[in-house]
């Protein structure tokens, strides 16, 4: 009886998940301080919440200002390199943005 309402939960968690949205899982990702979130994800994530990216000229390097389309809101981040990953801090800032201008 126990192992069948596990089995029961468990299927229930994977019909809500296959039935989420891209960005519902990535911001699942980015919320897990377990998992690593790639350049082009929270590029999406980012611009699904409403912010455009904005890189000026040849001499900003890797920094990159994502800029809100209504608030005028910006977050700064560094484009990581040489990989792909975004690191922990940088992963920690976003939330700690996107929490304070309760965009979740």
């Amino acid at each position: 009886m126990v192992f069948a309402t596990i089995l029961w939960l468990q299927l229930i968690k994977l019909i809500i998940f296959v039935n989420m949205s891209k960005y519902e899982k990535l911001l699942i990702k980015l919320l897990d301080h377990r998992s690593t979130i790639s350049w082009l994800e929270i590029k999406f994530l980012l611009g699904k919440i409403g912010y455009l990216e904005i890189q000026k000229g040849k001499t900003s390097g890797s920094r990159v200002a994502f800029i809100h389309k209504s608030s005028r809101h910006i977050i700064r981040i560094h484009r990581p390199h040489p990989g792909n990953e975004l690191k922990e801090y940088v992963k920690r800032a976003i939330i700690e943005e996107l929490k304070n201008n309760h965009w979740i």
